[in-house]
């Protein structure tokens, strides 16, 4: 029994570590490869004789007058590409796209927007307007179909109120993100101050008919927040807008143009779910977290391990994140043997003074490493866009010699972990996990495995 009141095997078998980094290392890989925008459209999109089946739903597409795409977010390029594959010419199918990134070759009939992120640019209000203006203009005999993925909530902005500048604009996001408040209490403010979000790019669709294929980046229960939910029936509210500003004490933070519709009680309301044009509107979520957990535990089984799945942790702090993941997956190895505990979602991590190179991922395994030095764990925790922080990595796996073959190298973990400084460290021990960008993004993923 060691100081922490666990058990330890008696000795570290260096042979069958190095084969659990690589199976941890080909679960997340495995999932990567299946959390493709091409392998989730071959999974729930398909067309055949002018019938487009998703999910469960089935479109007629030459019964409708227009087809109008929309596909904005992080993914927006290989979406449409992707869905344009399928469709193939004939339809005369037209839209938007709003991405991070250049798309380098573009599909004729579209339009291409390149927006901002994590902050919107002069393009992402351009785009706004200009899909705004086409939504408008779709009849009851039309078919809008929405491709929406994360980073949308910047990449396509226009203020609810033509007063709200462009100046004004992000100088409200600064205050917003700078006050201190949860993603959900800022997404409320934006929300109701957006011409686009919570629900009123399928206000200006409507009367069409609507479908929105989801990419998502946010909890499996909160569709709606992914980019900001456009075309979904909001449920944040007024109130809520008003007790964010009161409680952060933001109103002086606020430029006079969005100070003054809160002091004038002039915020209006987001389209809730009775809202008529959501009458005509379908949602599928084709991607997710839950499929790269879904394919990382299929190949963790196939690898002979008992596997679990524990979500609770998501959006803890990264250090009670892995006390807590590492408490359970030392729980489920005194009955199950060589078992596999798999997490999605994200965790925090906050930065006291400067920090070195690294991401929430590598710090988490890092800080992982502090606490599994001599005993018979892996843990892999990384980022399925292939980017943690502002390294080039996108995430690490370790296990109980990473802390022995540190030290052989003259390198210091606790110096790396207060200094959130990991990638280097990580880096030189071969630990770290650089796939390059993604292209895509469905949140983190973290593997335990033990025996």
């Amino acid at each position: 029994m060691d100081r922490d009141g666990f058990s330890r095997p008696a000795s570290l078998d260096s042979a069958e570590l190095h084969e659990m980094r690589q199976l941890a290392r080909g679960a997340f890989l495995h999932a990567l490869e299946r959390s493709t925008i091409e392998s989730a459209f071959d999974r729930h999109l398909h067309y055949e004789r002018g019938i487009l089946q998703v999910g469960e739903d089935l479109y007629d597409l030459p019964a409708f007058s227009r087809i109008f795409v929309v596909s904005i977010g992080k993914a927006a390029n290989t979406a449409v590409d992707s869905l344009m594959k399928r469709l193939g010419g004939g339809l005369g199918v037209t839209g938007i796209v709003c991405g991070p990134t250049d798309p380098g070759t573009q599909v004729a009939g579209f339009r291409y927007y390149t927006g901002g992120h994590p902050v919107p640019n002069s393009e992402s209000v351009k785009s706004a307007e200009a899909i705004l203006r086409s939504l408008d203009a779709l009849q009851d005999t039309a078919l809008a179909i929405f491709l929406i993925s994360g980073g949308g909530s910047s990449l396509v902005e226009k203020p609810i109120d033509d007063a709200i500048s462009f100046e004004d604009l992000l100088q409200t996001y600064r205050a917003l993100v700078h006050s201190g408040a949860p993603i959900a209490e800022i997404n409320a403010v934006r929300k109701h101050l957006s011409a686009v979000k919570g629900g009123r790019m399928a206000l200006a669709a409507a009367p069409a008919h609507q479908l929105s294929v989801l990419i998502s980046d946010v909890p499996d229960n909160t569709p709606d927040s992914l980019a900001s939910g456009p075309t979904m029936p909001d449920h944040s509210t007024i109130e809520q807008c008003y007790e964010v500003v009161s409680k952060y004490k933001l109103m002086t933070a606020l430029p006079q143009s969005v100070r003054e519709l809160f002091e004038h009680h002039a915020i209006l309301e987001t389209p809730k779910e009775d809202e008529p044009a959501f009458a005509r509107s379908r949602w599928w979520t084709v991607l997710s977290n839950s499929s790269a957990r879904k394919s990382a535990e299929e190949w963790a089984a196939a690898a002979g391990f008992h596997v679990v799945i524990d979500n609770r942790c998501d959006d803890w702090d990264y250090r009670d994140a892995a006390d807590y993941l590492l408490g359970r997956v030392r729980d489920l190895r005194q009955s199950d043997g060589r078992v596999c505990l798999i997490s999605g979602g994200e965790v925090t991590v906050t930065v006291n003074g400067q920090a070195g190179i690294g991401g929430r991922n590598q710090q988490f395994a890092l800080y992982c490493v502090t606490k599994i030095s001599g005993e018979n764990i892996t843990v892999l925790s990384a980022g399925t866009d292939g980017i943690d922080g502002n390294s080039p990595a996108a995430g690490a796996v370790v296990d109980g010699t990473t802390m022995e073959r540190a030290a052989g190298q003259s390198l210091d973990v606790s110096a790396a972990l207060s200094g959130f400084n990991a990638f280097p460290l990580l880096q030189s021990l071969d630990d770290a996990i650089v796939t390059g960008p993604t292209g895509n993004n469905v949140r983190d993923l973290r593997v335990l495995l033990a025996y």
